[in-house]
C-alpha cells in the first residue's frame, strides 16, 4: 500500500501553553545526563561540562539569528523566516556547507531567556516563523527558550529544520510544539551514510523519524498567503554519482509515507569542507544527474515539489 492511500493520523494539536512547553523542556533536560538527545546516545554528563559527539555541553550556543529569504517559498515567504542557527551538529558530513559553526567552535553562549528575546525580535521584524536550524543537540534549552517566548508573546509557527537524524522519543516530546518539520532525507544506503556523514544507521533512523514527523503534523498546510503553518516538507540533496541514493529515498517517501508530502529536490551540492579529500565528491552534480532524479520523481505521483532551476555555472 502506498503512503498516499493511508489515512493521515494527526494526533497532535499545536501547543501554545508555556507551562506545557516548559514541562516538555524539563523532560528533555533530564536526557542531558547521561546524554540521550540524539541517536549517538553519547551518555556524557553535559550539565557537568562534558561534551558529546556534537562538541557541546549543556549550555545554549547560537551562531546567529536573522531573517532568511533563501528557504522554500512557504518557509521564507516574502518577509523572511526567523532563522536561528544553532552551533554544533550530530553528523559529520564531509561536504557540510555550514561547517564553520556546525563542525567548528564558532558561536555565542546565551541563556534561554536571551534566545527568547531574539525570537521575539525576529517576530517584530516580520518573520513568518521561527526556524530552528540543526537544533537537535540543544533541543532542551531551545524548548525552554520557546516556553519563555510564548509567555512573552511569540505567536508565529515553529519550524524544526534538521538533518533528519532524530530519536523517536525526542520527536514524541516535541509533538504539538513543532508546527512544521523541515528534515533532510540524506541517504538510502548505510555504507554511504557511514562514509560521508559518520552515521551508518542514518537510513533506518531517518526513515523512522520521517514517519513520526508525518504522523504528528501530516502534509504541509499553508495559509491564504501561501505561508507554511503546519506539516512536513522533506529536503533531499542530490549528490554526485548517486551517492545519496535519490531514487530509493524518493520511492520510500512515496510508498511508505505519502505522495502528498512536498519534497524539495535540491541541486545545490558543491564540494565544501573536506569534500575535496574524496575524488567522487570533488565536483558538483551534472544536469543529467539532476534531470534523471527529477524524471523519476515525476513517475512517483507526488502532488507537489520544489525544484531548483538549472543555471550554467
Amino acid at each position: 500500500m502506498s503512503g498516499s492511500s493511508a489515512p493521515v493520523q494527526n494526533a497532535s494539536r499545536s501547543i501554545r501553553d508555556p507551562d506545557v512547553i516548559r514541562e516538555r523542556a524539563g523532560q528533555l533536560y533530564q536526557r542531558l545526563n547521561p546524554c540521550r538527545l540524539c541517536p549517538r546516545v553519547c551518555k556524557v554528563d553535559r550539565p557537568a561540562g562534558k561534551t558529546g559527539y556534537c562538541k557541546l555541553d549543556a549550555r545554549l550556543k547560537i551562531f546567529s539569528t536573522n531573517l532568511h529569504y533563501g528557504e522554500e517559498p512557504p518557509i521564507s515567504g516574502i518577509s523572511g523566516s526567523g532563522t536561528v542557527f544553532f552551533s554544533g551538529c550530530n553528523l559529520q558530513c564531509v561536504y557540510c556547507q555550514n561547517f564553520a559553526f556546525s563542525h567548528g567552535d564558532n558561536g555565542e553562549i546565551i541563556s534561554p531567556s536571551e534566545l527568547a528575546d531574539r525570537m521575539l525580535i525576529l517576530q517584530k521584524r516580520g518573520a513568518i516563523n521561527i526556524n530552528w536550524v540543526t537544533p537537535t543537540p540543544q533541543v532542551a534549552p531551545a524548548v525552554e527558550a520557546l516556553a519563555i517566548a510564548r509567555e512573552r508573546g511569540l505567536t508565529i509557527p515553529l519550524v524544526y529544520n534538521s538533518s533528519g537524524y532524530e530519536l523517536l522519543e525526542i520527536l514524541q516530546l516535541l509533538e504539538g510544539i513543532v508546527d512544521v518539520y523541515l528534515p533532510d532525507a540524506k541517504y538510502a544506503d548505510s555504507n554511504q551514510a557511514g562514509k560521508y556523514s559518520d552515521a551508518p544507521d542514518y537510513p533506518a533512523i531517518n526513515r523512522a523519524a520521517l514517519q513520526e514527523m508525518f504522523r504528528q503534523v501530516g502534509p504541509l498546510e499553508t495559509n491564504a498567503d501561501d505561508q507554511a503553518i503546519r506539516g512536513l516538507l522533506i529536503r533531499h540533496l542530490v549528490l554526485p554519482d548517486d551517492i545519496a541514493g535519490s531514487k530509493e529515498t524518493l520511492r520510500f517517501i512515496a510508498e511508505q509515507i505519502s505522495t502528498d508530502i512536498p519534497v524539495s529536490v535540491m541541486r545545490q551540492y558543491f564540494p565544501a569542507h573536506h569534500a575535496h579529500e574524496w575524488p567522487e565528491m570533488s565536483r558538483g552534480i551534472t544536469w543529467e544527474e539532476y534531470h534523471d532524479v527529477l524524471h523519476y520523481f515525476d513517475t512517483l505521483g507526488f502532488t507537489s515539489a520544489y525544484i531548483q532551476q538549472w543555471d550554467d555555472d
